[in-house]
């Protein structure tokens, strides 16, 4: 016989089964944490993150209602944690800028990376998350706009909208930087 689902062992772990939550972690940690790595480009964050995803499935899990698809919530809970990390290293970086030259200051360009991998990188962390975030998905992980959609409570159209403005974004930046 199959292994058990996802939401499966989800409710499981609701009703007090601790090794359906090992399972569930042990399938998709590494999917979790690739998808943090790419949000954040950070991999010590992105495992901090990663742990900090999992314990608040953990705490949540008595707000999980059966039958609700797992890997989107999961990577909701996920996609907040790398936001809210992403929008708090904003705010320190310019606070700190600002108390060292006494002048707001924008995010940091690109570094001088000669290769294109790192050049896509630097371009994407210049991207709103949530434009980051629906080019990721899209791109990398693959997923459709429904499913971005689903994820995000946002329609298929506003998906489709952000990661459209993300690629057009990234074209200019990456445009840029071969005219340089």
């Amino acid at each position: 016989m199959g292994s058990p689902s996802d939401e499966a062992l989800m409710e499981r772990f609701c009703d007090g089964a601790s090794d359906a939550f090992e399972t569930l972690f042990a399938r998709h940690s590494g999917r979790v944490q690739g998808f943090l790595t790419r949000m954040v480009r950070d991999g010590s964050l992105a495992e901090d993150l990663l742990q900090t995803t999992f314990l608040s499935v953990i705490r949540a899990r008595g707000r999980y209602e059966p039958g609700t698809r797992f890997i989107p919530w999961l990577m909701t809970i996920a996609a907040n944690a790398a936001r809210d990390s992403l929008r708090h290293r904003h705010h320190v970086e310019a606070y700190a800028a600002e108390a060292s030259t006494g002048a707001p200051t924008s995010a940091p360009p690109p570094s001088g990376d000669p290769s294109l991998r790192q050049h896509l990188l630097d371009a994407l962390q210049q991207l709103p998350p949530d434009h980051r975030e629906a080019v990721v998905l899209s791109k990398v992980e693959g997923w459709s706009f429904d499913e971005i959609a689903e994820l995000r409570g946002i329609s298929a159209g506003a998906a489709r909208l952000r990661a459209h403005r993300g690629y057009e974004k990234l074209r200019e930046i990456l445009g840029a930087l071969g005219e340089a």
